[in-house]
C-alpha cells in the first residue's frame, strides 16, 4: 500500500498552524499580530505546497494522480487521496484564494481573533480534502466537515441575523446530505467497497441508478445551490464577514458542481441522462429567475449572492450537456467565478469596512474620492457580467454553445441570462460609482490601502489573463473532460447494445 505522500501533507499543513495558534494567549497586540501572521504564512505555505503538487501533475493523463493509500478500519475502506483533472485546479484555487480571506480580515475582525484564524485554517483541510478524496466515506467526512468551521464564521462574526443565517445554512445542506450517505451505504452494499476509483467502473443496476442519482443530486443541488434550494445563500452571505462569503462564492458552492462531475455524471449515465431535461428546467429558471431578483435587490451583497445561483444555473446546464464544449465550460466557469466572485465581496467588503452599510442607496460618486476602487470593481463587475477580454466570458460562453448543441431552446432563455446580468451589474455599479458625491459621509472616504491593493492586483490580473489566454485552464481538463464523455457514451452504448440482445 502506498504511504502518507505529497496530498497528505497538503491537505493537514493547515493544521500545523492551528497547532501553533493554540499555543498563543492572550489579546494584546503583539498576540494578535503573531497570529495573523502565523496564519497568512501557513496558507501561503499551503499554496506553495500546492504549486509542488501542479509541477507533477501530468494534464494530458486522465489517470488519478499522486495517489495515496492506506487501509482504514478495514472493511474494504481506506485512506485513499489523488487528483485529476477535475480536481487539480479546485485545489489550486482553494490554496490560492485563502491567503486573500486572511489579509481581507487582517484588520476588520478585531473579537475572538485566534478562534477566526482557527477556524479558516481548518476549513482549509475540509475543502482540499473533498477534492483530493478518492474514497467516498472520506470525501463524505470533507464534505460535511467543512459545514461546521463556516457555521462557525457566519454564527459568531457575521452580522445581526448571523445565527438565523448560519443555522439555515447548516440544516439545509445538512438535510441534503444525509440521502447522500444513504446512498453511500447502498453503492457499498453493491460494491464492496467506497474506493472512488473502483465504484468508477461498477455497473450499477439502472433501476438503482435513479434513486442513487437523486439522493446525490440532493445533496449537491444545495451545495451548489440549484432553484428552488438556493434561499440560504443569501443571508449566508449578508451575514457572513468577508473573508466568509468570499470562501463561501469562491470554493464551496463549486463543491456541488465537483459532485456532479465527479459522481453523478460518471456513475449514474443512465440517470444523468434521463434526468437531464429536469436539470435544464431548474438551470434556466435559475438563471432567469434569481437575475430578476437581484434587480430589485438593496444590498449588495444580496445582488452579488443572486447573481452566484445564477452563474451556477450555467455550471449545471453545461456540466449535463455532456458535450465537450459544456463540459469545459462549466469547469472554466467554476474557476472563474472564483476568482471574480470572491473578488466583487472583497469589493463590498473595503467600502463596509469604511461606511459599515451595505445599502446600494448610502452610496453614489465613489469614484470621485475612490479612482482606485472603482477601476477594480469595474473590472469584477464586466468579468460577472461576462465581457469578452475577461475570465467570465469564456465559460459562459462554452456552456451556451454546449447548450444550444443538446438543446437549443434550452441555449435560447440561458443566453437571456447575460442580458438580465448585464442590467443588474451595471445597474449596481452606476448608483455605488457614477453620479455626483453627494453624501456627506462619503466627503472623506479613502481609496484602497496598500493591503487592499496587494489583494486585489494578481485578481486583476489572473481575470484579465484567463480572459485572454484561457488555454491553461481548458488543457488541465480536457483529459478529463474526453475521458467523462467517452465512457458516458460507451456505457450508455452497452445498455442499448443489452436492451436490443433481449
Amino acid at each position: 500500500m502506498l504511504g502518507f505522500g505529497l496530498l497528505s501533507g497538503l491537505t493537514f499543513l493547515p493544521f500545523v498552524g492551528v497547532a501553533f495558534l493554540l499555543t498563543q494567549r492572550g489579546d494584546d497586540p503583539a498576540t494578535l499580530r503573531n497570529i495573523r501572521w502565523a496564519t497568512l504564512l501557513t496558507t501561503l505555505a499551503t499554496f506553495a505546497l500546492s504549486l509542488v503538487a501542479w509541477t507533477r501533475f501530468d494534464a494530458t493523463s486522465a489517470a488519478f494522480q499522486l495517489v495515496e493509500e492506506r487501509s482504514w478500519f478495514g472493511s474494504g475502506l481506506v485512506y485513499k487521496l489523488g487528483v485529476d483533472g477535475f480536481s487539480m485546479p479546485f485545489v489550486l484555487l482553494t490554496t490560492f484564494l485563502m491567503p486573500f480571506a486572511i489579509l481581507a480580515s487582517w484588520e476588520s475582525v478585531e473579537k475572538r481573533v485566534k478562534e477566526y484564524m482557527i477556524a479558516f485554517l481548518v476549513l482549509e483541510t475540509l475543502m482540499i480534502g473533498v477534492f483530493c478524496a478518492l474514497d467516498l466515506v472520506l470525501f463524505y467526512l470533507f464534505f460535511e466537515g467543512g459545514l461546521i468551521p463556516m457555521f462557525l464564521i457566519i454564527g459568531i462574526w457575521g452580522g445581526k441575523r448571523r445565527v438565523y443565517a448560519s443555522f439555515k445554512f447548516f440544516l439545509y445542506t445538512l438535510v441534503g446530505s444525509l440521502l447522500m450517505l444513504i446512498a453511500i451505504l447502498a453503492m457499498y452494499g453493491v460494491a464492496g467497497t467506497t474506493d472512488i476509483a473502483v465504484l468508477l467502473k461498477t455497473d450499477f443496476p439502472k433501476e438503482m441508478q435513479f434513486w442513487l442519482w437523486l439522493a446525490f443530486f440532493a445533496s449537491f443541488a444545495v451545495k451548489m445551490p440549484m432553484w428552488p434550494v438556493h434561499t440560504w445563500l443569501p443571508d449566508a452571505h449578508v451575514e457572513a464577514p468577508t473573508a466568509g462569503s468570499v470562501i463561501l462564492a469562491a470554493i464551496l458552492l463549486k463543491m456541488g458542481g465537483y459532485g456532479f462531475i465527479r459522481f453523478s455524471l460518471p456513475m449514474f449515465p443512465d440517470a444523468s441522462t434521463y434526468f437531464a431535461p429536469l436539470v435544464y428546467a431548474m438551470s434556466v429558471i435559475a438563471i432567469v429567475y434569481t437575475s430578476l431578483v437581484a434587480l430589485v435587490q438593496e444590498d449588495i451583497k444580496k445582488l452579488i449572492a443572486y447573481s452566484s445561483v445564477a452563474h451556477m444555473g450555467f455550471v449545471t446546464m453545461g456540466l449535463f450537456t455532456l458535450n465537450p464544449q459544456g463540459v469545459q465550460g462549466a469547469m472554466f466557469l467554476m474557476i472563474s467565478h472564483g476568482f471574480v466572485s470572491g473578488a466583487l465581496f472583497l469589493c463590498v467588503g473595503v467600502i463596509y469596512d469604511r461606511m459599515h452599510t451595505r445599502e446600494i442607496a448610502a452610496y453614489g460618486g465613489l469614484v470621485n474620492r475612490m479612482p482606485l476602487y472603482a477601476f477594480v470593481f469595474m473590472v469584477f463587475t464586466m468579468a460577472n457580467v461576462g465581457l469578452p477580454g475577461t475570465a467570465g466570458f469564456v465559460g459562459e460562453f462554452l456552456s451556451l454553445v454546449g447548450a444550444f448543441q443538446a438543446n437549443s431552446w434550452v441555449a435560447l432563455i440561458a443566453t437571456s441570462g447575460v442580458i438580465f446580468s448585464a442590467a443588474y451589474a451595471l445597474y449596481l455599479y452606476r448608483r455605488v460609482v457614477f453620479g455626483a458625491l453627494e453624501k456627506s459621509s462619503l466627503k472623506d472616504i479613502a481609496d484602497l490601502t496598500p493591503r487592499e491593493i496587494a489583494i486585489f492586483t494578481p485578481l486583476v490580473l489572473l481575470t484579465i489573463y484567463y480572459g485572454v489566454l484561457p488555454d491553461q485552464i481548458l488543457n488541465t481538463t480536457a483529459a478529463s473532460v474526453d475521458h467523462l464523455i467517452q465512457s458516458h457514451t460507451a456505457l450508455l452504448d452497452a445498455v442499448k447494445l443489452a436492451a436490443a440482445g433481449q
